[in-house]
């Protein structure tokens, strides 16, 4: 039988039921697990499960996609570049922990980037996510309105992170960098320190308004002045040796920058312009981080700030795209959800001199 099947194209059900002496309505229910499928006798389905096997049957998605409304497609897009990506990307655990419970959930990963000349303008081509049962959406800002229409339309979408334009409408799971980065500044005041500065990017991001937040809500749940909490907005390459001798001059003790950003900008900058000016941390100044540095250099040291549980957020934003897109219930307090973040001990901060 096999050799007169040779050459041949795809297998259909017509053949299977051509060769297991049934019609194709019952090997179509067979093969499918329709409910009508339980009033099949037993010796009949065994046929058809040994004629499927035996020429080598496999499910054309694209039918099984029609029958069911689903094909078990997870989208994901990314409003940046980041494919190919090293273990050192901020996104990589994110990633990670989508492929990882992905797989779990019996679910296949379908990929979309969408980097543009403008960041956060997005792509036009949101629609093509359709080819997806749902999909989820990373990166610090995207392309509001091609979100705004695939919700309009009901489809499927969970953001990886907070984002607050859309209101209720686009479910997330997201970091509560305000209580992590509230709790740091507490942690410095612990150590002894009184005067501080939050070196923030330019960029506009929710997480980085979040983190400004937090260290503004810690800052005054300590009583200290506004002179003792000051902001700076930076690209890096203002702060210079000069910027931070003058800190110390000033009676600031610890400087806290913000993490989460691509390149860590602000972060670096002030180790850099420190390293010239030869002040040491935690020596002479403090140096904390709202976040960690992900895959750091080995033998560099470790910052003071907190672990963002990344993987744990793509996982949890898998398990909530498949309960949006199978229909299951849930709550509205769990279609936006925070997750907590854990203080991480580094070398870099200590009492003040």
């Amino acid at each position: 039988m096999s050799g007169n099947r040779a050459g041949r194209g795809r297998i259909r059900q017509s053949d299977i039921a051509r060769l297991a002496g049934v019609s194709q309505t019952t090997v179509s229910l067979v093969l499918n697990g329709a409910a009508e499928s339980a009033a099949i006798a037993e010796s009949t389905r065994e046929r058809v499960l040994a004629a499927a096997e035996e020429l080598s049957y496999v499910a054309d998605p694209a039918a099984l996609s029609l029958a069911s409304g689903r094909n078990r497609l997870l989208g994901v897009h990314t409003f940046m570049a980041t494919f190919p990506l090293g273990m050192s990307n901020n996104y990589y655990p994110y990633l990670a922990g989508v492929e990882e419970e992905t797989a779990a959930q019996g679910y296949d990963l379908l990929l979309f980037t969408g980097s543009a000349a403008e960041p956060g303008a997005g792509p036009v081509e949101l629609p093509r996510l359709r080819m997806a049962d749902g999909a989820l959406l990373i990166g610090r800002r995207f392309a509001l309105k091609g979100v705004e229409s695939l919700l309009d339309s009901g489809f499927p979408l969970v953001y990886v992170g907070r984002h607050d334009e859309l209101g209720p409408r686009l479910p997330y799971v997201g970091a509560d960098y305000v209580t992590a980065t509230a709790t740091l500044v507490h942690r410095l005041h612990t150590l002894g320190h009184r005067r501080f500065v939050y070196v923030r990017e330019l960029d506009d991001a929710v997480a980085s308004d979040d983190r400004q937040h937090g260290f503004a809500t810690g800052a005054e749940a300590l009583g200290l002045a506004a002179d003792d909490a000051v902001v700076v907005r930076t690209d890096g390459s203002d702060i210079t040796p000069e910027t931070v001798t003058a800190w110390l001059e000033d009676g600031r003790t610890a400087v806290i920058a913000e993490g989460g950003t691509d390149d860590l900008a602000a972060a670096r900058a002030v180790q850099n312009a420190a390293a010239t000016a030869g002040v040491r941390f935690p020596d002479d100044l403090s140096l904390a981080l709202t976040g960690e540095q992900v895959g750091h250099e080995c033998g560099a040291p470790v910052l003071t700030g907190y672990s963002v549980p990344r993987q744990e957020m793509g996982r949890q934003a898998v398990r909530l795209l498949i309960d949006l897109v199978t229909g299951a219930p849930v709550p509205a307090a769990r279609r936006q959800r925070l997750l907590s973040c854990s203080p991480l001990e580094g070398v870099t901060s200590g009492p003040p001199r």
